[in-house]
Order: C-alpha cells, then structure tokens, then sequence
C-alpha cells in the first residue's frame, strides 16, 4: 500500500509525463489516498486531462477537482463562434445522432440536452466538446431514453465482466432495478472500475448506473 507521500510524487510524476498539459500550473495534494488538484489551467482540455492522469495511478482511491481554467488571450472567443463550432463538431461525429442533442453556450459554458439511446451517444457528445477552443467547461444533461429492460440483464452484465476479467468479476455484484443497475464491490484500478461501468451501460434498457465500485488502495 502506497503512503500519501508515494502518491503525490507518482501523481506530479504522471502529470508531468502527459504533454496534453502544463503541469507546472498543477498542484497536488493526498489525503488518505483521495488526491486534490488545484490550480489554474489555460484550457479545459488540459482539466480533462489533468484528471485522467491522476486517476492512472496506482493506488489512487478518489479525486478532488478544484481546477479552473482561465483562458489565455488567443483562445477567448464569442459564445456564438463557440456554439458553431460545437454544431460542426456533432456533424462530422459518426457516433454522435445529431439531431436528437441540443446546446446552448453561455460564458464558455456548454450545456448539453436532448434524449439519445445509449450511453456512449451521451459520452461522444462531451468528449467532442471538450477540447474545442473558447470551452471553459461542460454541463451533461442529456437524458438516456427509457426501455424495457430485460429480466435477463443483470447476468448478461455478469457475463461481460467475466469476458474482461473472471476472477474480478467474482467480487461485483450487479443489481438491477427497473433500468437501473447498482454496481458494488472493489476493483484495482479506475480504469478497471471504468470497463465495469461501461458494460454495465451497454445493457439493453439501462437508463442508469450508481456506481459504487471502490478502488482498493
């Protein structure tokens, strides 16, 4: 088990290592495994980024965002240029239905609506805006359409965790209600937790997922 001190060195080590951001605007603090990150970055990319480096580490149990992003000179822009730019981006994303997601920018803010099938529709929607210029951060409200979920779903899901890994998949329990699924239990990593969420989001009928999956330290 890693100490907080073990952490925060691994964490500024990784920050340091992803070139998609400025590190040095970056600080780090580890409290009983959950990490802070704080300070002031130029894009929201970079924030997105920041986050993800984090949680790579091993050993990491939670993070506290408390980054903003200011943006520099060159990348301020009018809501209008960035709605447009949000409009072109959905267009020419294959994965991404259009028609059916509508936005409105406010300050930099982008506020997704709209009501799609699955759960990776909702998700292209934000990783395409995220690093458009001038977006200083996104507001997800898009809705899931609701769908009868099968009596059968809750093993199916167990059946997609055994594919990705047997002997984790023992250890999640996987309840169903309605189309709602409840993850408990502990896997290793986030990016584990991460593959046991999305499978759980590609069952037929499921609206939403609670997960309450813990990270061992």
């Amino acid at each position: 088990m890693k100490t907080d001190a073990q952490l925060k060195k691994d964490v500024e080590t990784e920050l340091e290592w992803d070139r998609s951001l400025d590190a040095t605007r970056v600080g780090v603090a580890v409290a009983n495994g959950v990490v802070t990150l704080s300070g002031h970055l130029r894009t929201f990319a970079e924030k997105v980024a920041a986050e993800r480096a984090a949680k790579r580490v091993a050993g990491v149990r939670g993070v506290a965002m408390e980054l903003s992003v200011k943006l520099e000179p060159h990348h301020q822009i009018s809501d209008s240029e960035i709605a447009d730019a949000v409009r072109t981006a959905f267009k020419w994303h294959a994965l991404i239905p259009e028609d059916r997601i509508h936005f409105t920018v406010e300050k930099g803010w982008v506020t997704l609506t709209g009501t799609v099938d699955w759960e990776h529709q909702r998700h292209n929607a934000e990783v395409a805006v995220a690093p458009l210029t001038g977006v200083v951060g996104v507001i997800n409200k898009i809705h899931l359409r609701e769908r009868q979920t099968p009596d059968y779903v809750a093993h199916r899901i167990q059946e997609a965790l055994a594919r990705y890994a047997d002997d984790e998949a023992k250890h999640i329990e996987v309840r169903v209600d309605g189309s709602t699924a409840t993850l408990r239990g502990t896997v290793n990593s986030w990016a584990e937790r991460d593959i046991v969420q999305n499978a759980a989001w590609s069952a037929p009928g499921i609206a939403r997922v609670f997960n309450e999956l813990k990270v061992a330290s």
